[in-house]
């Protein structure tokens, strides 16, 4: 008998763990590709290229990179539960911006860091309203994503390869 109330504390201790290792860590490594890209981009694009845009109806190269820390320090800030802003959208320079990209990343580094996979159905508030943790944090990587589509237009413009085409 004590067998068996061994084997079933080892089974419920492995699926306890397990719960940690599938939708929480799929979505940090989503995001994660995502957020290593965008970095290496803001870096790599040339500092005379920051204000750049390729037609006058759109932000700048750094208007772009500004919006995308913005809303990642906003929303991460608010599952972690600080909404914040770090005014990036405002800054010109690429030394401020890569900074307030590194700044943003690091916030939700936080926040994908600390959800699991028990944790990504809580409810949080972020600046879209009540959703669940995994819902808001996806959102953080399919903006991280549409915007750096948009990115890399502007580095192809500019006769630079985008990161994630490197070594192609």
């Amino acid at each position: 008998m004590t067998r068996y109330l061994f084997l079933a504390a080892a089974i419920a201790a492995g699926s306890l763990q397990a719960q940690n290792s599938g939708v929480s860590k799929e979505a940090k490594q989503a995001y994660t590709a995502i957020r290593t890209n965008l970095v290496k981009m803001a870096e790599k694009m040339p500092e005379e290229h920051y204000a750049f845009k390729p037609v006058p109806e759109i932000r700048t190269f750094g208007g772009l990179v500004g919006h995308v820390a913005d809303s990642m320090a906003r929303t991460c800030g608010a599952v972690n539960g600080q909404m914040k802003n770090l005014g990036a959208s405002a800054k010109t320079s690429k030394a401020d911006l890569v900074a307030a990209m590194k700044e943003a990343s690091a916030e939700c580094d936080k926040a994908f860091d600390a959800m699991t996979d028990a944790s990504a159905l809580e409810m949080v508030k972020g600046p879209r309203g009540e959703r669940t943790r995994l819902s808001t944090l996806t959102g953080v990587t399919t903006h991280n994503n549409e915007e750096y589509g948009y990115m890399a237009v502007y580095l192809r413009l500019k006769g630079v390869v985008p990161p994630s085409s490197e070594g192609r």
